[in-house]
C-alpha cells in the first residue's frame, strides 16, 4: 500500500488534486470535498471559530484547492497537509479579520440565552480533549516541534534553524510525533 493510500479510502488526497490541476476534474473534487469539507469544518471550529463562519471558510477553503491545486507539490507533503495548511492559513486570516472589527452590540429587545452546543461543538470539544491527553504522551523534543509548527506555525526550516537542528531532524519528529497521535486518536475513537 503507498503512503498516500489506506486500505479502504483508495485514492489518495494527492491524487485527487493531481486529477483537479491537470484535468479540472469535476469528480475529483467532488470527491475530495466529500472527504475533507466536515473535517476543515471541525478543524476550523477547533482552531476558535463559530461554527456558521467555520463552514462557509470551509467553501473558501475547498474552492482554493480547487483553484489552487496547480500549485500542490507532492514532493513537498502529503495532499491532506497541504489543504489543511491552506485551512489553517484561512482560519488565521479570519481571526485576524475579526480581531480588528469593534464588537457590535446586539440590537434584540432581550438577552439573549446562553446557546445550545450543537452536536458538532460537542464532538469538536471531546476530540480536543482527546487531542490535549494524545499530546501530553509526546517525548519533549517532539513536543516542542508540533508546538513550533502547529501552535506557533513556524515554517520547518525556521523551526530548524531556531533549536539548531538539520531540516530533517525536525521533519523526522514532526512526522514520528503526527504517527504517535494518530494512532492515539485512532484508538480513543
Amino acid at each position: 500500500m503507498s503512503e498516500g493510500e489506506s486500505a479502504n479510502t483508495g485514492p489518495s488526497a494527492a491524487d485527487h488534486i493531481l486529477a483537479i490541476a491537470e484535468h479540472a476534474d469535476r469528480a475529483a473534487f467532488t470527491l475530495l470535498f466529500a472527504r475533507f469539507a466536515p473535517k476543515v469544518k471541525v478543524f476550523l471550529i477547533r482552531r476558535g471559530l463559530a461554527p456558521l463562519p467555520a463552514e462557509e471558510l470551509t467553501q473558501e477553503v475547498m474552492l482554493t484547492v480547487w483553484r489552487k491545486a496547480a500549485r500542490f507539490d507532492p514532493s513537498r507533503g502529503s495532499g491532506e497537509s497541504w489543504i489543511f495548511t491552506i485551512a489553517r492559513n484561512a482560519g488565521i486570516d479570519a481571526q485576524r479579520r475579526e480581531r480588528g472589527q469593534p464588537l457590535v452590540e446586539m440590537e434584540l429587545g432581550h438577552e439573549a440565552s446562553e446557546p445550545v452546543q450543537s452536536d458538532v461543538e460537542l464532538i469538536a470539544a471531546e476530540d480536543a480533549r482527546l487531542v490535549r491527553e494524545a499530546i501530553g504522551t509526546l517525548s519533549a523534543e517532539q513536543l516542542e516541534v508540533v508546538r513550533l509548527s502547529f501552535f506557533d506555525d513556524q515554517p520547518h526550516g525556521d523551526i530548524a534553524e531556531r533549536l539548531g537542528l538539520p531540516l530533517g531532524t525536525v521533519k523526522s519528529r514532526l512526522r514520528l510525533a503526527m504517527k504517535r497521535l494518530r494512532g492515539l486518536l485512532e484508538a480513543a475513537r
